[in-house]
């Protein structure tokens, strides 16, 4: 039987999830499901962006985007815009509501990262995420030739 060379990716797995779980009850009074706030911030950090940069930027596919923005506007966080040049893409803009949100939203990350970081120096924090840094910039070029072929491929 194959061994695992590491524990490092299931401990990050396991600190994603507990995050997530954290993240879905106390966004509930906002009516944001599984995963929404992700896409919710990221649209109040980028103002306008379209479908595919959106997801390129949270690494999920377009589907999962098109499912999460569509709920989004259902609950009036997110407003689209056709674009005056390319009729078939839209521009997303957080709405009012949205703009309230993500101020909790950042709130909770940052009471999340003092919790993660408790105990750690400031030299320990930043080796921390540089080295998470340098394994996503590791595994996004694997990431972005296997989402190449899947999309030659369908």
């Amino acid at each position: 039987m194959t061994k695992l060379k590491n524990e490092i990716l299931r401990e990050v797995g396991m600190l994603a999830r507990c995050i997530q779980s954290i993240s879905d009850i106390k966004y509930r009074e906002f009516k944001l499901q599984r995963g929404q706030f992700i896409f919710l911030t990221r649209i109040c950090e980028h103002p306008g962006i379209n479908l595919i940069e959106l997801s390129n930027i949270l690494k999920v596919d377009k589907a999962t985007t098109t499912k999460a923005i569509q709920k989004l506007i259902e609950e009036n966080y997110v407003l689209r815009e056709r674009d005056s040049l390319d009729k078939r893409m839209w521009h997303l803009f957080p709405s009012l509501k949205a703009k309230e949100t993500y101020s909790y939203i950042i709130q909770e990350e940052n009471r999340n990262i003092e919790i993660c970081f408790n105990g750690f120096n400031l030299e320990e924090r930043h080796t921390v995420y540089q080295l998470l840094k340098k394994m996503r910039e590791n595994i996004e070029q694997d990431w972005k030739e296997l989402k190449s072929y899947k999309e030659e491929h369908e």
